[in-house]
């Protein structure tokens, strides 16, 4: 007995010369038992138990738990997963965003087209040929009002496709859950107007005379007409959220960004002004900086960001304003060097103690970052340590070092007097805080 077929035993499955009989004809003679004289192919059976061990063979399995499981992913499944996990990884998804027209626009333009749609050719008679042109024209009206919003909500993406740090720019800047509403909005209008248009057009079609067509025609563009016009606004929302979105700073990932935090008015945007090409509005008031600017700075052919965030406060991330979130999220999911920005002279209208408190909990939080810190409008500074009224409890020895000198290591420049603004442009410094990174 040979190795294959006691292999096919211990499996209790027969072997091939079981699965595969002969014809049950004498093979030495082949011919039939009435001697027609006609030789016999011998037939063979195939039996289901092959073809079951043939599909085992081919199936594709993969491991779950440590058992086999028939894997139902397609290529196609598996290609568009591996798609949306690398957007991931990347922003610049608003920069991308389409050109939204407005609703008037949208109107007019499918107005204007709709009327130039002409009937069939080869139509004789007058009513057929009106009703023709009539279910012509309103199909047509209803196709250039919606492929315009379609396209919109194609082109648009959905939140869980974009990179952490835009998703938290449209729940702080839009409001939370608004962008998804004003998106099922615009694509409930469009089911709107195609089901109206659909409706009339197959009544013009019905149409038995010349004046009937005309009539329906004139009714259908206008009802079609009334329920674009009634929710539109939905479409200038959209196009609001567009503006919105395409006016957010461009951050590129590969990039070396430095980014600006601190208390308001402390002197940030100043610093960004001075040190970069970006141009924030500057202030004597707190919360000047209403959102995330960007600036550059590029030195030795370098190129390296330079981020001014709005000011942080002293309470929990739950009383937090939607401006310091950005600020969070910013640090949070960006690749940033972190320069902390401080002031002591009392003047940005947050306390000494304050600003202590900011610092040990943001620098707590994020330290995984590198970390500059700045004390700015030293030309202020006065000999003795700015306290406000309205700080009772005394002062422990790092509070103390703090209201004179800042943090151990922090350096000291004004915007007014120039002082060490060269220290903090030294092409040394972005080596060690940037290119060691």
């Amino acid at each position: 007995m040979s190795r294959a077929s006691s292999l096919f035993q211990l499996c209790q499955i027969p072997s091939t010369n079981m699965l595969l009989r002969s014809s049950k004809f004498p093979r030495a003679t082949n011919k039939l038992p009435w001697n027609t004289g006609m030789n016999v192919i011998p037939v063979r059976k195939l039996y289901p138990t092959l073809c079951f061990c043939k599909t085992v063979q081919t199936t594709t399995y993969e491991v779950v738990n440590g058992s086999y499981v028939p894997s139902t992913q397609t290529k196609q499944e598996k290609e568009m997963k591996d798609k949306s996990s690398a957007k991931l990884d990347t922003v610049g998804a608003f920069q991308k965003l389409p050109m939204v027209m407005p609703s008037v626009d949208i109107l007019h333009s499918a107005l204007r087209k709709a009327k130039r749609v002409l009937p069939t050719k080869g139509i004789a008679n007058i009513a057929k040929r009106e009703r023709n042109r009539g279910a012509k024209q309103l199909d047509a009206l209803m196709k250039e009002l919606v492929v315009p919003l379609r396209t919109y909500l194609e082109s648009f993406p959905k939140k869980k496709y974009l990179h952490p740090y835009e998703r938290s720019l449209i729940e702080l800047t839009l409001g939370d859950g608004n962008y998804e509403e004003v998106l099922g909005n615009v694509d409930a209008l469009r089911k709107k107007v195609v089901s109206v248009g659909k409706e009339h057009a197959s009544f013009c079609a019905k149409s038995l005379t010349k004046r009937e067509a005309e009539e329906r025609l004139s009714e259908g563009v206008k009802k079609i007409e009334e329920v674009f016009n009634h929710e539109a606004e939905v479409v200038n929302d959209l196009l609001h959220i567009a503006k919105t979105l395409r006016a957010m700073p461009v951050v590129d990932l590969e990039t070396p960004t430095l980014c600006l935090v601190g208390a308001p008015n402390v002197g940030k945007s100043s610093l960004v002004r001075t040190l970069s090409t970006g141009k924030p509005e500057v202030c004597n008031y707190p919360f000047t900086t209403r959102g995330i600017l960007m600036g550059h700075i590029v030195l030795n052919y370098q190129t390296f960001q330079v981020t001014d965030t709005p000011g942080l406060l002293k309470r929990s991330d739950e009383d937090r304003n939607n401006l310091e979130k950005l600020t969070l999220a910013v640090l949070s999911h960006l690749p940033t060097a972190i320069l902390y920005v401080h002031d002591l002279s009392g003047e940005c209208g947050t306390s000494p103690s304050d600003q202590f408190l900011i610092y040990k909990e943001i620098k707590e939080r994020f330290s995984d970052h590198l970390w500059v810190d700045v004390v700015s409008k030293c030309d202020l500074l006065q000999k003795s340590p700015v306290v406000f009224i309205t700080e009772d409890s005394p002062d422990h020895v790092e509070l103390a070092r703090y209201r004179k000198m800042g943090p151990n290591g922090a350096m000291h420049v004004s915007i007014k007097s120039e002082a060490g603004l060269a220290e903090i442009c030294l092409v040394t410094f972005l080596e060690n805080f940037f290119l060691c990174s």
